[in-house]
């Protein structure tokens, strides 16, 4: 530290003491017009006054911050406010955290699911896709396997309606899900399975069957009846299994279909075990986990058990 006249300037070591900053780096800012010096020694040294060691600190600290060099001078040169370049720099962070936040969700998951090298790609693009391409994606697939069918329009507006929102910060349970229901519903032979289920549903709907919501109330009361059974140690051809499956005769009987009849309560049965598919049931327990929604219990071996107290009650 010197004096020039009346005022104290300060070498470039000298800044660099002070601010702990490297020789080489004021020296490159001083290069690049944001730390022009005071004056300079005969011997051409740059030499920097007390404003320069306040103008030097600021830069610093919206480097630190992470704004450019470009943004850093228009903001010394008045050309834009400090409000406005933080305004900018926050949505700039927002966006890389958010980048950032998904990479570590990706790895976790590719750590969970203990991924083949060939997996962690396709996780990574599947897991990058914004929410608009993946509401897209499941759009697609209800396109295509209700194209051309007479289907109820309110079961199946329910059935498109339920969409992914994965959070900025999913889990690694939320992220491995979206990508398990990106690769379900792009699977054909998922794609046959619920095609096949529209197809019956449009066909019933065409003979007339009662196809109202109203007509599947009791089926969570039902699930409960043969879970239990089950839990019981009860046989589907047992006392409680009849039973159970005269109820589901009775209640889905068709009008020229005996309740009680053999031949009602087979059909009854092949119709429900053809919609009985575990894969089918993954689809919303993967949305379920993507979304935050209560967990959807896995019932596929209760309907099997139903389905066969149906048979076994057909004789």
């Amino acid at each position: 530290m010197r004096s020039v006249g009346n005022s104290v300037v300060f070498t470039i070591g000298e800044l660099a003491r002070r601010t702990g900053l490297p020789v080489k780096t004021i020296r490159f800012y001083s290069d690049e017009g944001l730390l022009p010096p005071t004056e300079r020694t005969h011997a051409g040294y740059r030499l920097y006054d007390a404003t320069s060691l306040a103008r030097l600190e600021l830069v610093r600290t919206l480097r630190e911050l992470g704004i450019g060099l470009a943004d850093i001078e228009r903001a010394l040169t008045r050309q834009t406010s400090v409000a406005q370049l933080a305004v900018r720099h926050v949505e700039a962070l927002d966006e890389q955290i958010r980048r950032l936040t998904l990479r570590r969700s990706v790895l976790r998951a590719v750590a969970k699911r203990d991924s083949e090298l060939e997996d962690v790609a396709l996780m990574n693009q599947l897991a990058s896709l914004p929410d608009e391409e993946r509401k897209r994606l499941l759009d697609e697939f209800w396109d295509e396997v209700t194209e051309g069918l007479d289907l109820d329009p309110e079961f199946y507006q329910r059935m498109r309606s339920a969409k992914p929102e994965l959070p900025d910060d999913p889990s690694p349970e939320q992220l491995a899900a979206w990508i398990e229901l990106a690769e379900l519903v792009q699977d054909s032979e998922f794609r046959r399975l619920i095609r096949e289920m529209g197809e019956q549903h449009s066909s019933d709907r065409k003979a007339g069957v009662d196809l109202s919501p109203a007509r599947h109330d009791p089926w969570c009361d039902w699930m409960a009846t043969a879970e239990q059974a089950m839990a019981d140690g009860c046989e589907p051809g047992s006392e409680q299994g009849r039973a159970l499956a005269a109820e589901v005769a009775r209640t889905w009987a068709t009008a020229d279909l005996d309740p009680a009849e053999p031949r009602h309560r087979k059909q009854l049965a092949e119709r429900i075990d053809a919609g009985n598919d575990a894969r089918a049931e993954r689809y919303w327990q993967l949305l379920a986990t993507i979304n935050g929604w209560p967990p959807v219990p896995t019932r596929h071996h209760v309907v099997e058990w139903l389905v066969a107290a149906l048979r076994a009650s057909a004789g």
